[in-house]
């Protein structure tokens, strides 16, 4: 890629109106003095002294956080959070996002707010250290009345939509955003918007979801493809492109350090290498930016190559920020390509 068609490419970002549909989470991080230790008189257990409280959106969140920091237009999140202290935070990190809008962004006493808790140990001249981690779930169906709720705001938002993310990370199947009612209103809008980038990512895999652009990590592509988990990059092309065949839709694995494989309809499977790491990571939200990236990239009418490579940009400005829920920018990508 030339200087000349990544300007191109990513001035195209800010005529883009994006929605994410999915399982929106608070990101808090509790920054922790070792210092200040102490231990409690009542019980004798250790105590640990928080010095600073840090929320930013997760999950589907942080979708919508990446995308914002890449310039997007406009973003339309359609999901949930509880009537809770947590959701409370959780609008007040989306409405920071530039190019927000929470018209179609449901709060309600049916659900808690989806969140991670994450003590972090900062230790001078150290990485930071996350202890055991403290999750907020709904650990019921959603309610039908909110499902109604979502599936009206994708239908209404559908026609302005130039792509859809559709983000899956609820703790527990059929309790987060995308059920099944939800699934269906995708696949209808797939069907009444042919030419729409919809790019589906689901921590309980993509067996259930129509033909969608599909992203997803080794694992859950073995295990969406019926394969062994350590199978070989020319076995993973292989079954990529099968994949891509069969459901009409692109297709891309991620594979940690090994980079990225890409694959679509009667277009051979691609390989981007990751980057070079450039001393101490933290791999948290690294797999938001690229679904961000991927999706901005095709909309604006990248190939398939192209989206990967800016794709591994993103990834790798992200692990390297550490201790938070990071997000990388276009200039940031810039830098680091054409170094």
């Amino acid at each position: 890629m030339t200087p000349e068609r990544f300007a191109a490419l990513t001035s195209r970002f800010a005529q883009l109106c994006v929605g994410v549909v999915g399982d929106f989470s608070l990101d808090r991080y509790l920054d922790i003095d070792p210092a200040k230790a102490e231990t409690s008189l009542e019980t004798g257990l250790p105590v640990h002294n928080v010095t600073r409280v840090r929320c930013s959106p997760g999950a589907a969140g942080n979708i919508v956080q990446n995308l914002g920091a890449l310039g997007t237009g406009k973003l339309w999140p359609v999901g949930f959070c509880g009537e809770d202290g947590e959701g409370f935070e959780l609008l007040r990190a989306l409405r920071a996002v530039p190019g927000v809008s929470l018209d179609n962004f449901l709060r309600t006493p049916d659900r808690r707010t989806f969140t991670y808790t994450k003590p972090l140990r900062h230790t001078p001249s150290q990485p930071p250290v996350e202890l055991s981690r403290l999750d907020i779930k709904n650990w019921v169906p959603t309610p039908a009345d909110v499902e109604g709720e979502l599936c009206s705001a994708l239908q209404d938002l559908a026609p302005e939509f130039d792509a859809l993310i559709v983000m899956d990370q609820a703790g527990v199947p059929g309790c987060g955003v995308i059920t099944r009612a939800v699934l269906k209103t995708v696949r209808e809008i797939s069907l009444a918007h042919p030419r729409l980038v919809i790019l589906a990512d689901s921590r309980h895999g993509l067996g259930s979801f129509p033909p969608l652009v599909f992203k997803m990590n080794a694992a859950e592509f073995a295990a969406l493809n019926g394969t062994s988990a350590t199978a070989s990059q020319p076995e993973i092309m292989a079954g990529a492109d099968r994949l891509a065949q069969a459901s009409q839709r692109a297709v891309f694995i991620t594979l940690a350090e090994r980079g990225i494989i890409g694959a679509a309809p009667g277009e051979p499977a691609g390989h981007v290498p990751a980057l070079p790491v450039r001393g101490a990571i933290d791999i948290v939200g690294a797999g938001d930016a690229v679904t961000a990236v991927l999706t901005l990239a095709l909309a604006a009418g990248a190939t398939l190559g192209e989206a990967m490579q800016l794709a591994q940009a993103a990834a790798s400005l992200v692990i390297h920020q550490l201790g938070t829920t990071g997000s990388a920018r276009v200039p940031e990508i810039k830098a680091l390509l054409f170094k």
